[in-house]
């Protein structure tokens, strides 16, 4: 195979690789460290999809209104290694998250932890990504 062949293929097979790992990125490109927030609202649904959880919740706003937020969590293995099932969490649910804020100002964070509605926590969060060593993840060193 000629030189220029080998660089064509290298290419074609770096453009070819699934769009859930070209998505992936680390905490720092997406999310701001310096915006912290608290969310309490309603579970309308989660995705388990690679390379990341997504838990779509409806907050509540102080005039009435609801807005959507997307939520970031670990890769599904991650979450069940952890404990966590995909009926751990339904639909309906009233959960509060604990996470940053997305750069661009949209409604998606990284969930750095999620409290249940029977007091348990859950730390969502990707360590080692570059999301802030706030001693929610227990493994944290």
């Amino acid at each position: 195979m000629t030189r220029a062949r080998v660089v064509l293929v290298a290419i074609i097979a770096v453009f070819s690789v699934s769009p859930s790992l070209r998505a992936h990125h680390s905490f720092a490109a997406e999310f701001d460290a310096n915006q912290p927030v608290t969310l309490k609202g309603i579970v309308v649904e989660m995705d388990w999809v690679n390379p990341h959880t997504w838990i779509h919740l409806d907050v509540r706003n102080p005039d009435g209104t609801v807005t959507r937020w997307m939520i970031e969590g670990g890769t599904p293995n991650t979450l069940v290694r952890r404990g966590f099932t995909k009926k751990s969490l339904e639909a309906g649910t009233e959960i509060t998250i604990h996470g940053y804020r997305a750069k661009n100002g949209t409604n998606r964070a990284n969930g750095a932890d999620m409290l249940l509605p029977d007091g348990k926590r859950l730390f969502l969060g990707s360590s080692g990504t570059g999301a802030p060593i706030d001693g929610r993840d227990a493994s944290e060193k």
